[in-house]
């Protein structure tokens, strides 16, 4: 609201109206705004919890090998996350912005489904929460959504680059120069294009995945989009509520990725660096660095709290709207496929609990309670004590590690992962 507002200001010469159309400008106000809010709301939001009694009573309290008691903290932290997000981008954002608008829905969607599930815990007493059948649907509704509109919507298009880049030589007294120089086509269309990485020329086109189908490929390339932002919606968003088990872990991981995702909507909105980088530049999504400043500055003023030992949990309500905006953000710059580095601890974190729970089945109908790893998800591996474990159970990396880390050192040691892993996804545009 208030960039339309100094925007209608500029007509009228009003000094420093000007400065609201500058994305950098608006994107770290939008960051500071943000962390403040958060910041301040949090603290109320603790205190009016804490005053009610509002925490989950079936938390574990033998989960800490170190003793810390984890009882009687407020949960639903994410709402503090949610407001912090929305007031700050509809207040500097450009809200017309189709990208905008749509992740302002998926932030309200997934926001909606997280709070059900904490209402269910912390109110009804069931600790199982919403039924995984219903968060699954939720899931794959709002990612259906965010597939079709991009597909239909005539504001959702791209750039692509010219299949030959063009080759200029520059001569000097001294020197000669030869330069590739990428171009961009002159019109903005729809694309079916995305992001693959280590690959020279490094976009894959969904319509020639399903080149076997002829005259009909753009249409079921389409559909395979549609699918994998299905995909790419519901399992980030549960790799990150996965994620959530420690206090600032996924708060943390989450924000160094919303960093590489804020460069890469940079490079991706910005027709110098696409041309340098040799990506497609996407018109208009520079409106998601500014969103991604405010989902920055809510992670880090969610910190503040959320550090160890923690004085709120995000609960669902938080992680499940985190890997969703993740997820539907890199589908809009259509760098999805950059997902498995960027959110290696998510992947890694879902592919520990699918390993451990089918092998377990596998090995129960065999009459045999093997497990692979000493806990689930894996960052719970690090910290578990022997005595812990269920002495009925053979454990095939009971070893591994051979003694309990607390968690506020295995929480930064997979911050200082992501980190690397943040590094690697954007190095990978040059890296071909």
């Amino acid at each position: 609201m208030l960039y339309y507002f100094f925007r209608f200001l500029e007509q009228f010469d009003i000094p420093g109206s000007h400065m609201w159309s500058y994305i950098s400008f608006r994107a770290l106000l939008t960051l500071i705004l943000a962390l403040l809010i958060s910041a301040w709301f949090g603290e109320r939001f603790i205190k009016w919890m804490k005053r009610r009694k509002i925490f989950e009573t079936e938390r574990d309290p033998s989960i800490d090998p170190f003793g810390v008691e984890k009882k009687g903290v407020p949960t639903m932290g994410g709402i503090i996350i949610i407001v912090s997000i929305l007031v700050p981008v509809l207040l500097l954002c450009r809200i017309r912005n189709i990208y905008i608008i749509l992740m302002v829905v998926t932030t309200l969607w997934l926001g909606f489904l997280g709070f059900l599930d904490d209402y269910i815990k912390i109110f009804r007493r069931n600790k199982e929460g919403l039924k995984g059948k219903y968060k699954i649907v939720g899931q794959v509704s709002i990612g259906f959504i965010v597939g079709l509109t991009l597909w239909l919507s005539p504001d959702a298009v791209v750039r692509e680059t010219l299949s030959e880049p063009q080759i200029t030589m520059t001569k000097t007294v001294h020197t000669e120069t030869i330069e590739t120089v990428v171009k961009h086509k002159k019109e903005a269309v729809k694309s079916l294009q995305t992001t693959i990485p280590f690959v020279k020329n490094h976009n894959l086109n969904y319509s020639n995945v399903m080149s076997f189908l002829g005259d009909n490929k753009v249409a079921a390339g389409w559909v395979l989009f549609v699918l994998m932002t299905i995909f790419v919606v519901t399992g980030v968003s549960n790799g990150a509520n996965l994620n959530d088990g420690m206090d600032g872990m996924c708060a943390g991981n989450s924000a160094i990725i919303g960093v590489a995702l804020g460069v890469l909507a940079y490079v991706s909105s910005h027709i110098g660096y696409a041309s340098y980088f040799d990506i497609m530049y996407i018109p208009h999504s520079e409106e998601l660095v500014v969103f991604l400043c405010a989902f920055i500055g809510a992670m880090v003023g969610f910190l503040w709290y959320n550090a160890f030992p923690a004085q709120v949990f995000m609960g669902d309500t938080g992680s499940l709207t985190i890997g969703g905006i993740i997820g539907v953000c890199a589908v809009i710059i259509h760098k999805e496929l950059l997902l498995p580095i960027l959110c290696g601890i998510f992947f890694v974190e879902s592919l520990s609990v699918i390993i451990q729970t089918q092998w377990f089945k596998i090995q129960k109908k065999k009459g045999r309670r093997v497990r692979v790893f000493r806990a689930t998800p894996i960052h719970d591996n690090f910290r578990k004590l022997d005595s812990q474990l269920d002495a009925t159970s053979r454990y095939i990396l009971k070893g591994w590690p051979n003694r309990p880390f607390h968690e506020s050192k295995i929480t930064i040691r997979f911050w200082i992962t992501s980190i690397i892993l943040a590094a690697l996804t954007i190095i990978t545009l040059k890296m071909r």
